[in-house]
């Protein structure tokens, strides 16, 4: 069975102009199911699963290249760069990439 994922971003070569770092993001080989809530999902489930994504993120070698691309973008759901939509939506500030 085939999840349908609430996923809308679009790479935007204007932004995102190296894409290379998602091969190095740790999240590619893990799935998307820990990253975007499920049709339905409760608000407990939600927490769980939110926190154990941002674990992952916190390990992950281009979290700040991420977190930039989805404020940059900007991503509407899910977790991307250790931040969930709320979070994303409660900072004003673009992050800046320092290094590679």
């Amino acid at each position: 069975m085939t999840r349908v994922l609430h996923r809308t971003g679009v790479h935007d070569a204007a932004v995102d102009t190296d894409p290379h770092w998602r091969m190095h993001a740790v999240c590619r080989s893990i799935g998307d199911y820990l990253f975007f809530a499920a049709p339905g999902e409760s608000s407990g489930v939600r927490a769980r699963r939110e926190r154990a994504a941002k674990q992952i993120c916190t390990t992950c070698p281009v979290l700040m290249q991420c977190r930039a691309y989805a404020h940059a973008n900007p991503e509407p759901y899910g977790v991307w760069g250790g931040m969930s939509e709320a979070e994303r939506n409660a900072t004003s500030s673009t992050p800046t990439i320092t290094g590679s």
